[in-house]
């Protein structure tokens, strides 16, 4: 699946850890999509996450089609992470 970031961020709380999002296109879909991350500080090693369509609702065997891929590619997911974590001050990555 070739994915193009569109836009990330990441924030960093020592209370309620790291959340972050990052917008994308997928090459083929109509509509760009989102994704928000959060690792908490309490469980620190699993990242939570929630995706939706960034703007316009668009086709759901598409966004189930992206769901899968996230699930299944540990490489895309990562991409997704490292994207909004490169957004933090050297000094707070995640």
């Amino acid at each position: 699946m070739n994915v193009t970031i569109i836009h990330a961020e990441m924030t960093q709380d020592p209370e309620k850890g790291y959340k972050g999002s990052v917008q994308f296109e997928v090459e083929g879909h109509k509509q760009p999509y989102e994704i928000i991350l959060q690792l908490t500080s309490i469980r620190g090693t699993t990242w939570d996450y929630s995706l939706h369509f960034a703007k316009e609702s668009g086709s759901e065997e598409q966004i189930n089609a992206v769901e899968k891929a996230i699930e299944e590619d540990d490489d895309l997911f990562d991409d997704l992470i490292d994207a909004a974590a490169a957004t933090l001050p050297e000094d707070e990555e995640a």
